[in-house]
């Protein structure tokens, strides 16, 4: 990312420690991030941070995407794509090792892919792998996927993290002990604290990548990461959790604030496998009850753009469906009463972030005000993952989803979180998946927006926006977000 200029004495390491030290010629990055993953293997958890230390750093995958959003190289140098358009093949990078040293080929890429389509694969997103057919190695360094039909999104997905290349040797340890083949190596992780990367001296682009080291501390409290930004603990927080606070880091010339956009779609999720929200009515009442902007305001401080269905406002083919249920509390009270749930108790259950946290207040008093007692319970992000995602142990929750292209998940069925089976919905996302003219396919997710909106799946909430706040000496990090990593490749510190 960057590398500290010879001014700075203290760095987060000798802070805890209460040791004060000269900055080395090593090029050191502390980050702050607001979440601690499980785990470390983006293959196998939902976790948004594990991307975002992992992916493109310690792992890589085929493909990868940039800024613009645009497939590039990675893993594989190039690529042809049959007439048929369903069979790709690969042709890998030479020279390329694991951080352990043994050789990355062909056979890995096979062995991932059927790691992640298997029977119990715990892929957090195996549905991007169904449209594959086979895949097989044709020499060490060329790989042949063969689809079953044409995928849209195929070469897009395959620079994810759930599509990261593992061997076969470590693919288990990968949970805590990460083996991959970036441009960085897992060092350490103190959990509750920080988990340290080193820059990989073997890897292909070594020359380019500017940073020795990258710290990240794992700060949840707003006030905390305000703290330690402010006290140049820190030299970036990309994912800043306090938006009221930004206005004094615009106003300190040691900072550089960014505000950019993501693919995180922030939903009030509704379990509509479950009683009440089974039925239709209900979530229509919900949607009524809610009022946006107010909610905008005060968890996020102004800094979101509000959403009426499942796809960012920044996307070519946005529909703009914020007026479908115009917020009205006795309107709300009254669908409710006519579903026959007035003074029901309805558990919201937050996982620990704050736009999460903040909006379950309000959304609380909103549906109170409809006449919904909905009572918040505040859970650690393991509990979350556990009883909210795997066991759709909840009534409501609220959580930004932030892969790119996932309007998919409202057509993975009943087994998925939501609870959501719509057989109409199946066959438009497959239309959409299999649509390969981008014009169509815009028509077809406009589709797809309405569809959602009118059956009020989830309480669609906000785009959840990138803020980040940095030292004025960082370069090279990303402005806006179209996937769910950050390359440290081209970040680093100006001297």
């Amino acid at each position: 990312m960057f590398d500290l200029p010879p001014t700075k004495t203290l760095t987060a390491l000798t802070l805890a420690f209460g040791l004060m030290a000269s900055a080395s010629a090593a090029a050191e990055l502390v980050v702050g991030m607001q979440q601690e993953p499980t785990s470390l293997d983006p293959t196998a958890d939902a976790t948004a941070s594990i991307d975002s230390m992992m992916t493109q750093n310690v792992f890589e995958s085929l493909t990868t995407v940039a800024e613009n959003g645009e497939v590039q190289p990675n893993l594989a140098t190039r690529w042809e794509v049959s007439e048929d358009g369903l069979t790709y093949t690969f042709h890998l990078a030479e020279g390329v090792t694991f951080h352990d040293g043994s050789a990355l080929d062909a056979e890995d890429v096979v062995y991932s892919f059927d790691r992640a389509m298997a029977e119990d694969s715990v892929n957090p997103s195996k549905d991007i792998f169904e449209p594959i057919e086979s895949v097989k190695a044709v020499d060490p360094q060329t790989v042949e996927i063969t689809l079953k039909g044409k995928d849209a999104f195929f070469l897009f997905n395959m620079g994810q993290g759930d599509s990261a290349i593992v061997a076969s040797e470590t693919a288990e340890g990968n949970n805590a002990n990460p083996i991959g083949s970036g441009p960085f190596k897992f060092d350490s992780w103190t959990r509750g604290d920080r988990l340290t990367l080193v820059k990989n001296p073997d890897h292909r682009d070594a020359a380019d990548v500017a940073l020795d080291k990258v710290v990240f501390r794992f700060i949840s409290d707003p006030a905390a990461a305000t703290a330690a930004m402010m006290a140049e603990e820190l030299d970036a927080f990309p994912g800043f959790p306090a938006p009221e606070l930004l206005p004094q880091f615009e106003a300190d010339p040691r900072f550089r604030v960014n505000v950019g956009s993501t693919e995180g779609e922030v939903i009030l999720a509704m379990n509509n496998a479950k009683a009440p929200f089974d039925n239709v009515e209900v979530r229509r009442a919900v949607a009524t009850a809610i009022d946006r902007d107010e909610i905008i305001e005060g968890a996020m401080y102004g800094q979101a753009v509000p959403i009426g269905s499942f796809y960012p406002p920044h996307g070519t083919a946005y529909v703009d469906l914020t007026d479908a249920y115009a917020h009205d509390s006795e309107k709300a009270k009254t669908m409710f009463e006519e579903a026959g749930v007035a003074g029901e108790t309805i558990t919201l259950r937050v996982p620990p972030f704050p736009y999460a946290t903040r909006s379950a207040e309000i959304i609380q008093n909103q549906l109170s005000e409809a006449g919904i007692d909905a009572k918040v319970e505040n859970v650690e992000w393991g509990f979350w993952i556990d009883e909210v995602y795997k066991k759709k142990n909840y009534d409501m929750t609220i959580i930004a989803h932030t892969s790119p292209n996932d309007m998919g998940n409202f057509a993975r069925g009943p087994d998925y979180f939501y609870g959501y089976d719509n057989a109409e919905m199946t066959a438009l996302w497959e239309k959409i998946q299999t649509e390969v003219d981008p014009e169509a396919r815009n028509e077809l997710l406009k589709q797809g927006q309405q569809m959602l909106s009118d059956q009020s799946v989830h309480g669609f909430l906000f785009q959840l926006p990138l803020l980040g706040v940095f030292r004025q000496e960082v370069e090279g990090y990303w402005s806006s977000s179209p996937v769910l990593y950050m390359p440290l490749k081209g970040v680093s510190i100006a001297n």
